[in-house]
């Protein structure tokens, strides 16, 4: 599996959600909290999620074969879509129905300071994997601009869906210690009031995931500073006249593939051209090391005058 693009955030958060989920679990058993309960599924799905997310790294690291030309990168996009359904029906769904039931039927909370316990350790662990993904998050972002545009710009998908997952159980975390709160020293009704805002969180969280991995999976251009950087090699390069037209796709998270129509000097000879051709090909894979396919048409420039 490769180990580039936040494999270590995938695994501590896998790690990290496996043990907050069975915490979680433990003290709605004890406490009664429906909060907890919603919380207990947030982090299961959350663990189920990480699972996807290296199921996905693993098919996307098979070779191009006949089926699949292109290869199999966009395996990576398609599972993260996958995370969204999941954590929208999974933990969305069942927080409000139970967060609704809840309200209807309050329910006393028993023991409370075993949930707030709970509550404090997923806090730290839940800090600890969101700190991972960030350290992550810098290792491939480009003075991005802060996590929201992080977020909309990164072409990988695993560290947004951690990004995301890591905060929203963060905030839900807080959501349902006020709940517990509230319910044990208020009134029992805040416990259900607390769930159904925890399964919004999710659903919300859930959307969003949804809209940035479809647009992965349509297909997105490179970044417009990888994209700049590849027109000024190739207006660099040697017996180029001018770019005609160009196209840039991700083929998968670290992988574009460049298609351009390039006019040439129009005196080369078949063999000069075919060298200009390779040369600005290896121009434009030293400059932006993630292309990998290269397609370049030579046409004459005609916007020029003949003679």
């Amino acid at each position: 599996m490769s180990t580039s693009g936040g494999t270590r955030a995938i695994i501590a958060a896998f790690l990290a959600n496996l043990g907050i989920a069975m915490a979680k679990f433990v003290g709605f058993l004890i406490t009664g909290s429906s909060s907890m309960l919603a919380e207990s599924i947030h982090s299961l799905a959350d663990t189920g999620n990480q699972g996807l997310l290296m199921l996905g790294r693993r098919r996307a690291d098979r070779d191009a074969d006949a089926a699949r030309p292109f290869g199999y990168g966009r395996e990576r996009f398609f599972w993260a879509f996958v995370v969204a359904l999941v954590l929208f029906s999974l933990g969305s769904v069942f927080a409000m129905v139970e967060g609704v039931d809840k309200i209807r039927h309050p329910e006393p909370i028993d023991a409370p300071m075993v949930a707030i316990a709970i509550i404090a350790v997923a806090l730290v662990l839940e800090g600890f994997s969101f700190r991972t993904a960030m350290v992550e998050s810098r290792h491939v972002g480009r003075d991005s601009g802060g996590l929201v545009s992080f977020i909309r710009e990164t072409r990988i998908p695993e560290l947004p869906v951690l990004l995301l997952e890591d905060l929203g159980a963060l905030v839900g975390l807080v959501i349902a210690f006020v709940a517990l709160m509230l319910a044990w020293k208020v009134d029992p009704v805040y416990d259900g009031w607390g769930t159904l805002l925890i399964g919004l969180l999710l659903g919300v969280i859930a959307v969003g995931l949804a809209i940035e991995t479809r647009s992965l999976l349509i297909g997105e251009a490179a970044s417009p500073e990888d994209l700049a950087t590849i027109r000024l090699t190739i207006e660099r390069s040697a017996r180029v006249k001018r770019i005609i037209h160009i196209r840039t796709e991700h083929i998968g998270p670290e992988e574009v593939l460049v298609a351009t129509k390039l006019a040439f000097d129009p005196d080369l000879e078949v063999a000069d051209l075919a060298a200009a051709i390779d040369g600005c090909e290896a121009n434009i894979r030293a400059a932006v090391p993630s292309v990998g396919l290269i397609y370049i048409e030579p046409d004459l420039d005609r916007t020029q005058p003949p003679g």
